[in-house]
């Protein structure tokens, strides 16, 4: 699955070229991506950030591109993702299950719920993947060397513990 036919929609709609001639400084900022591998639902969604507003523009293209504007939660700017993204979006389940062997980790990945984002001038693919024993694991990919920055598997019931 390429990312760049998700681009090629989003040109094309009508709701986006209007987008861009009323906000010409609006950048591209993130992908969100979920990935379900058990119920086929996947979502697809690039956002845009909106500088002299401080707000994000999500375009879902899953159906009709849909547009929606929201506020940004959390600290800092989100940075502008520029150039080509280098990784397919079906080649992430590979490199989760490459690294799940690597730790023994033997249960199915249900889904991936994928962020690509700029940080610190690098792409970083930022993954939580939820395994069919409801664990999550957490990894981040870069973008340019495909290589895993961080392996984080986590156990559900902890996260609840925590929570309480």
């Amino acid at each position: 699955m390429k990312i760049q036919p998700y681009f090629e929609k989003l040109n094309e709609s009508k709701k986006f070229q209007n987008f861009k001639s009323k906000n010409p400084k609006a950048f591209f900022s993130a992908g969100f991506f979920v990935l379900d591998f058990v119920e086929k639902k996947n979502l697809h969604q690039l956002d845009y950030y909106l500088p002299e507003e401080k707000k994000m523009t999500t375009f879902m293209l899953d159906g009709n591109v849909e547009m929606k504007k929201s506020e940004i939660s959390g600290k800092g700017t989100p940075k502008e993702i520029q150039g080509d993204i280098k990784l397919d979006l079906d080649i992430l389940k590979g490199i989760v299950e490459d690294e799940m062997k690597n730790h023994t980790i033997t249960h199915k990945l249900h889904k991936i719920v994928a962020i690509i984002q700029n940080l610190n001038g690098k792409l970083i693919w930022n993954l939580n993947c939820i395994t069919s024993d409801m664990g999550i694991i957490k990894v981040h990919i870069d973008d340019a060397t495909h290589s895993v920055l961080k392996f984080e598997p986590l156990n559900l019931f902890d996260i609840v513990k925590k929570l309480k």
